[in-house]
């Protein structure tokens, strides 16, 4: 079966795509920022307690990498690390992966939900493992050299 790619960096709402015998895969690294309204003493404890910063509306920060497929990234940490959920927007409720890319653009797994990453949430330094389900790119320009992407402007 053929694979195509959507970047989902592209994309404004949901979008359907369907290619006869062809698996469309979406792809590229969003941002799922919390309103600055929402920051309080428990997000600062995360940042404190865990090198886990969550990302706010008023402090978002400038990526230069593209994954896929696609990663949504909630949080930060000192070590110019990213935390994000696989395949979906973040949702602390949902049941996608919890991935984090290093400084280096080394995909690493922190846990298999969120659920698992809250109830561990003072080792996911220590629980990390090489995740090989996702690519990281430099830019989406080198992802295309690689891969075949659908073209929304048509």
């Amino acid at each position: 079966m053929r694979k195509v790619y959507l970047d989902r960096t592209e994309l404004i709402g949901a979008i359907n795509v369907n290619i006869e015998d062809t698996e469309v895969i979406l792809a590229g690294t969003t941002i799922f920022p919390m309103s600055a309204h929402d920051k309080n003493e428990e997000y600062q404890k995360f940042a404190s307690d865990y090198d886990i910063q969550f990302i706010f509306d008023d402090d978002i920060p400038h990526l230069e990498f593209f994954t896929v497929p696609h990663v949504d990234i909630m949080a930060k940490d000192s070590k110019g690390g990213f935390i994000g959920t696989v395949y979906q927007q973040c949702d602390l409720e949902s049941d996608a992966p919890i991935c984090y890319i290093n400084r280096d653009l080394e995909c690493l797994i922190i846990s298999e939900n969120a659920e698992d990453f809250l109830s561990n949430i003072g080792t996911w330094q220590d629980n990390l493992k090489p995740y090989d389900k996702i690519t990281v790119y430099r830019s989406k320009a080198e992802a295309e050299t690689e891969l075949e992407f659908i073209d929304l402007s048509v």
